[in-house]
């Protein structure tokens, strides 16, 4: 309530002030005055405002340095003369009625050294000492005056401003760190530490009554009361002297000083500038992820993604597939590179990584589909800016034997593009490493699958069917793009442990609903395009010879949950929706990551009927045949892990019995006796069971002894 009551007073000033300047500026404007706001300023600083409010279309500021009368002890009147002082005054007008007057300290506030001539600086700490007075005069007549007092002091500055160097401050695990660990500045007062033997009597008496406090200011805490020295026989605890620390109070943890044995010269670490990159190193020979070089010692790039966004110059990594696609809204044709490129640039030389080199082979071809790369329908009009030979593709293939690359192509495919406003391009660039005439197929772990990786299937290889050879086949999802319809929609990989939902939009008619059968099929083909492959590898590096390494895919279809019967408007069992449900475990560690195979991958089509709904006053699908109605298709894909059987199943009396279980039952018997028991691990076994026998005895013994026993004994007698 305090703090609610304090926030309610200060709105109520604040806003009563607020009121008071409006109500002043109205005044001031009917009856045609001029007033300071405010009007005596105390000033500490170089600068200093005020405001000057009312009627101020004609006024003229003056200021001169005043002081106060010897007999009377007041300041004289205000004049119109101006006098010769070290303040610049400026002016500005703020509002209709209202004026920015400012004034400004031309001397400069360094504090002169010793037998220094130079008048711009202040000869004494206390700098500037004196009186204003701003006079605001109409046709030579004063009609207000601000009172300025200025104490202003000299600025402290270090005699080596702008050096580099600064305070080493040792390791204090090996080095004690010192007695005043405010001192940062070599050679130079540090404001507020008043510890520092860099700082002079002057420097100190600024702020002596605002230095740094507790041990880090060079002050030692208040020693704790359980000290020796802090107690006394009047306010003494009644376990005093008995468990009071003798210790001195220099002794402080902070300060470092428990560390006084063996000093260890510590390593010097970097300084505050940037390390100075070195120039890349070509490699001799290349391995898998070493970067590319030309043969000027420079990175091979190719425009890439980074962290989301595209790089017109990254470098290639050697046996790093890749595939991107980069977005740009053109508004103009372009002129720079990668969306305008020449041969002679492009024909470059490369380090085969053997000793040789080899030569950029360049082949144009050029975009006869330009829907592939644009989606505005303006750019294929026959008005507008037109800009020729955009570049809209860069696909290399590198040839690689061993640890050597033997040759490189590019295939660049060009394109016209009119400019009516503006069009979205979607470029495309990709990096292949084939060895031979094989692409250089990327694992997805070694041996068990890494998490994010694609999971790996095949097929059957047609031209190798006899001996067992599997072809590399992936796992798609649906990848919808721009307008999400299933006729522009990608695929994606499945990645291994990630599960995803995704899916495209499919438009229908209701022609399309009076033939059922041509419905399903196309519903059927589209989604069985997203899976070609029989076969699914059981880890992260199979091999295609060995059938022992890859697993049959299980496909299924499920019945869908109501029976719908066909009618002119609607279709039933359409496989709208594929599940892909991977089951994997954990096969074993190795170097502390588990490694995880797949066991089984299922493959479930569910079917549901698709019917035109004309509510919601939406009947032109109902009414008009060839009238679209967007249905969704979707995909998606599970991974569960199979937990690993660590002993026998419990038996119906271990799963039912939970009186004596701990972790199931609120009443814990077996704890009763905890600390006689294996499971206490306080301190040896011996030691509590002495403890908790002599625990015994005395129980037993106060027992006897007792009023109970003693009533029985009595009885007894």
């Amino acid at each position: 309530m305090a703090n609610v009551a304090h926030k309610f007073l200060s709105c109520l000033f604040i806003s009563s002030q607020f009121t008071r300047l409006l109500l002043f500026i109205s005044l001031a404007r009917t009856q045609n005055i001029i007033v300071f706001q405010p009007s005596r300023v105390t000033a500490t600083g170089s600068t200093i405002s005020a405001l000057l409010l009312g009627h101020t279309a004609d006024i003229t500021l003056h200021v001169k340095t005043v002081s106060p009368s010897n007999t009377t002890g007041r300041i004289s009147s205000p004049s119109c003369e101006g006098g010769v002082t070290q303040w610049v005054l400026t002016k500005k007008q703020v509002g209709k009625n209202a004026v920015r007057v400012q004034l400004r300290l031309e001397k400069n506030r360094r504090l002169c050294g010793k037998n220094e001539t130079d008048t711009d600086c202040c000869p004494k700490p206390l700098c500037v000492l004196e009186a204003l007075q701003v006079s605001a005069c109409v046709k030579g007549t004063p009609r207000a005056s601000l009172l300025i007092q200025a104490k202003i002091y000299a600025l402290l500055l270090p005699a080596n401003a702008g050096s580099d160097n600064k305070t080493v401050i040792p390791n204090q695990v090996y080095q004690p760190l010192g007695s005043c660990p405010c001192d940062l500045t070599f050679k130079a007062c540090d404001v507020r530490c008043c510890c520092d033997k860099d700082c002079s009597i002057e420097d100190l008496k600024l702020f002596d009554s605002h230095c740094l406090p507790g041990p880090f200011g060079g002050q030692v805490s208040p020693a704790p009361d359980y000290y020796c020295s802090v107690q006394s026989s009047k306010n003494s605890p009644d376990w005093f002297p008995f468990l009071c620390v003798n210790s001195p109070p220099e002794n402080n943890p902070y300060l470092g000083l428990f560390y006084q044995g063996k000093k260890i010269a510590s390593k010097p670490g970097p300084s505050f500038q940037g390390p100075v990159l070195s120039a890349p190193l070509p490699v001799s020979a290349y391995i898998q992820g070493s970067p590319i070089f030309s043969l000027s010692d420079r990175y091979f790039t190719i425009p890439q993604k980074v962290l989301g966004q595209c790089v017109n110059s990254a470098p290639v990594a050697f046996l790093k597939n890749f595939k991107v696609q980069c977005v740009t809204v053109l508004r103009s044709c372009p002129t720079e590179f990668p969306l305008q490129t020449l041969t002679t640039d492009l024909t470059s030389k490369v380090k085969n990584g053997q000793g040789g080199e080899v030569v950029v082979d360049v082949i144009d071809e050029v975009a006869i589909d330009m829907s592939l790369f644009i989606s505005s329908p303006d750019a294929t009009s026959d008005q507008g800016l037109v800009c020729e030979y955009v570049t809209l593709a860069l696909d290399y293939k590198f040839y690689w034997k061993g640890n050597g690359i033997t040759s490189v192509t590019l295939t660049r495919i060009v394109g016209t593009i009119t400019l009516k406003k503006s069009v979205t391009l979607t470029t495309r660039y990709s990096a292949l490493f084939l060895n031979g005439e094989l692409t250089g197929e990327p694992n997805s772990g070694n041996p068990g699958y890494q998490m994010g990786r694609p999971v790996i299937a095949g097929t059957l290889d047609p031209l190798d069917y006899n001996t067992g050879s599997v072809q590399r086949t992936p796992i798609n999802v649906w990848k919808p793009v721009s307008d999400g319809l299933c006729s522009t929609a990608e695929m994606k990989p499945v990645l291994f442990g990630e599960n995803s939902t995704s899916g495209c939009l499919f438009p229908v008619s209701r022609q399309d609903l009076t033939q059922c059968d041509l419905l399903r099929e196309t519903v059927t083909a589209l989604q069985t395009a997203l899976i070609t492959a029989t076969y699914v590898a059981k880890s992260g590096n199979p091999n295609r010879l060995t059938m022992t390494d890859w697993v049959n895919i299980n496909f299924v279809t499920l019945n869908s949950s109501t029976t719908v019967k066909n009618t002119t408007s609607s279709c039933h069992g359409v496989p709208s929706y594929q599940h892909i449900h991977v089951w994997s475990h954990i096969t074993g560690m190795v170097q502390g990551i588990p490694q995880r195979d797949i066991r089984v991958l299922q493959v479930s089509f569910t079917l549901s009927p698709w019917a035109l709904d004309c509510g919601g006053g939406d009947v032109s699908p109902c009414m008009d045949p060839l009238e679209t109605k967007l249905f969704p298709i979707t995909s998606s894909a599970t991974f569960t892990d199979i937990p690993i059987n660590t002993g026998p199943p419990k038996t119906r009396f271990q799963v039912n019995f939970t009186e004596y279980d701990c972790n199931r039952n609120d009443v814990c018997w077996p704890e009763l006796a905890f600390p006689m028991t294996k499971y206490y691990t306080g301190e040896p076994y011996s030691q509590s069971l002495a403890k908790g026998l002599i625990l015994v005895f005395f129980f037993i013994t106060a027992s006897i002894l007792g009023t109970p026993w003693r009533q029985i004994r009595q009885a007894w007698t």
